[in-house]
């Protein structure tokens, strides 16, 4: 893996570059689009791609349970399994950790929401709360309970490491604990000591797997920390200092763990100015809009979510104009398109017309509010079809426009003018 840096923000610390895998070359920044389980839910590649990915990501702890990882490696990794022959990534299974344990059950996000009035901060600490839990960690790894037959298991960095060369990806991550925005310093003081340790397992183990298999794959580091700025940039420096005994190196980084939403862009910041800026940045599981921003003028280069096809099944879908609800009710007699300033597919419609037809197609105006919005209120699948592909478009043109505007010196116009439009309800 190769990552060029092209053109930088002024005064800023993002970046334009150029990030080279063994399936294709990935223009940063870029968003990567989630296919859980070796599936984006009701697109096929080819949507994939006419959607404008440029990478997709796998969940290994999904495809690990089912149907499982030796399998997905009988069929060539998940990319092939799948048919998507672009450049691929797995998550390491710590975000499972952390949904399947402490935040099992109670509706808690790794994204906290402080102007909620409900949102109550605890005294929480390592010891067992009396609340279930599928998820159970100890300092030498992590016992779960499968969410499909309550079958146990236990994943350790080496298993994390042999399951996610078994999934074949380009771009892989260390084993790390996900904490609770709720958990108090004192707690993710003890988890970051887990995550740094399970890093250096991580890293000792996949040069183990490369060695022995004789495979091309990068691997990144995660840094924790929660909403500490202390053990933020004290896990960016562990992380991006740590080696193995012969000198191998993390290939990238991860940034994951929860974070407030009113100062993601600052404990971004706060990693990022400690990173070595000659490698690539992941913002682990943060897809919005405004959030995207934030994190490509702070250094991200990449980022993942299941946000945009989530919603699109849903029917909330993006527009430059803001979010809207396709099932509302003033939606039902519209006629315009779901966005007027989108070229996706949907919005525009162009599919090719049958030979010897005398249409225009540029008259082609694609699928109206009104019909959208009964797809979803008839319970259609080609709702949620659309509405995944408009969101994922969306999302990957919005993130390849940022892209653009740094190499023109003009991203913060750029920001302005959208955040404007996109804020203004």
């Amino acid at each position: 893996m190769k990552f060029n840096i092209e053109k930088r923000i002024e005064n800023a610390l993002g970046r334009a570059g150029n990030l080279e895998t063994s399936h294709g070359t990935i223009l940063t920044p870029a968003f990567v689009t989630v296919g859980t389980k070796g599936t984006v839910k009701g697109l096929t590649p080819e949507m994939i791609k006419l959607a404008g990915s440029q990478v997709v990501l796998a969940n290994t702890y999904h495809l690990y349970l089912e149907p499982g990882d030796e399998r997905v490696k009988m069929q060539g990794g998940f990319p092939k399994m799948m048919q998507w022959d672009g450049p691929s990534m797995t998550d390491s299974g710590g975000f499972q950790v952390f949904s399947l344990g402490v935040a099992y059950g109670k509706g808690i996000s790794k994204l906290l929401h402080p102007e909620d009035p409900s949102i109550q901060i605890p005294e929480r600490s390592s010891a067992d709360d009396g609340v279930p839990r599928l998820a159970t960690i100890g300092n030498d790894g992590v016992s779960f309970r499968s969410h499909i037959d309550g079958s146990l298991h236990y994943i350790t960095p080496e298993k994390s490491m042999e399951i996610q060369h078994n999934l074949g990806a380009d771009i892989i991550f260390a084993f790390d604990e996900c904490t609770s925005p709720l958990d108090t310093e004192r707690y993710q003081e003890e988890a970051l000591h887990r995550t740094h340790s399970w890093a250096k397992r991580s890293l000792e183990q996949h040069h183990k797997l490369l060695e022995q298999n004789g495979e091309e794959r990068a691997l990144f580091g995660v840094i924790q920390g929660g909403r500490s700025e202390v053990l933020r940039k004290k896990s960016a420096q562990v992380i991006a200092e740590m080696k193995t005994e012969d000198g191998k190196v993390f290939d990238g980084f991860g940034i994951g763990g929860s974070f407030d939403k009113n100062d993601l862009h600052t404990a971004v910041k706060w990693v990022n100015e400690v990173l070595p800026e000659d490698k690539p940045r992941h913002l682990l599981g943060i897809g919005e809009p405004e959030d995207l921003f934030f994190g490509v003028e702070n250094g991200v280069d990449l980022f993942d979510c299941v946000a945009p096809t989530r919603n699109g099944r849903t029917g909330t879908l993006y527009t430059h104009a803001g979010k809207i609800n396709i099932k509302n009710l003033a939606f039902r007699d519209d006629l315009g398109p779901i966005d007027p300033e989108c070229n996706c597919p949907v919005c525009k419609n162009p599919v090719p017309l049958e030979a010897g037809s005398a249409s225009d197609p540029s008259a082609r105006t694609g699928y109206t509010r009104a019909y959208v919005a009964h797809l979803y209120h008839s319970k259609e699948m080609l709702a949620g079809i659309l509405g995944s592909l408009h969101n994922l478009y969306f999302i990957n043109h919005l993130v390849a426009d940022m892209r653009q505007a740094i190499l023109e010196d003009r991203f913060t116009e750029f920001k302005e003018e959208f955040m404007g439009k996109y804020l203004s309800k």
